[in-house]
């Protein structure tokens, strides 16, 4: 992998904008004059995991929000300002939480080192950890540990947007969107759908909310 300077980036970008342009001279300005995706994409941070080239999306089509390990956190204004706009006013059809195999997140969430400020954030990981510990003791070794962890995060994140009301209101007067969990494999680029969730998905009594 070649090493990329600030100046190259500029540079690429004046190319791509001239290629778009060639194609299609009105790209922009059809772009710039309407926000309509179908798709909310909450993923991990890792720059190894952009969200529009693997699933061949579109500037316009995905509407992205990315975190280290792909958390839904019911305290974090900034994923719930994001989930907010994407349901309410851009009407997406489907939210998408996507891991992959891997994940820094999982793997320090696994360890007892401390990374300081990170730690706070680790903890919801930890929390999954702890939760599913019997199945995760049954793994044959660390990597299998962390592979499965991978997968039940991205379960528990799936469940955790189904918490809020934001969804439970969308679901109960527009019935919709859906709700996918997803684990991408760096080893082979390839998307691995773990759960789908419909709209109206029938939540223990206490997380659901009767007066919205």
């Amino acid at each position: 992998m070649t090493s990329k300077t600030i100046e190259s980036l500029l540079a690429h970008n004046r190319a791509w904008a001239d290629r778009r342009v060639a194609e299609d001279p009105q790209f922009f300005r059809r772009l710039s004059a309407l926000q309509a995706p179908k798709f909310l994409w909450i993923g991990c941070s890792d720059s190894r995991v952009p969200a529009n080239e693997i699933t061949g999306t579109a500037p316009g089509e995905i509407f992205v929000h990315r975190n280290v390990a792909n958390l839904v956190v019911h305290t974090d204004i900034n994923l719930l300002s994001v989930l907010e706009y994407a349901v309410t006013q851009l009407k997406v059809e489907h939210v998408i939480v996507c891991g992959h195999y891997g994940c820094g997140g999982v793997l320090a969430a696994m360890r007892r080192t401390s990374f300081g400020v990170l730690n706070k954030w680790l903890r919801n990981i930890k929390d999954v950890y702890r939760l599913h510990e019997p199945a995760l003791a049954q793994c044959e070794d660390e990597a299998a540990r962390a592979r499965l962890l991978v997968e039940l995060n991205v379960r528990e994140q799936v469940l955790n947007l189904a918490k809020t009301s934001i969804l439970q209101k969308a679901w109960k007067y527009e019935h919709r969107p859906v709700l996918h969990g997803w684990v991408y494999g760096l080893e082979d680029g390839l998307l691995k759908p773990l759960i789908d969730m419909q709209p109206g998905h029938d939540l223990h009594p206490l997380y659901r909310y009767e007066d919205l």
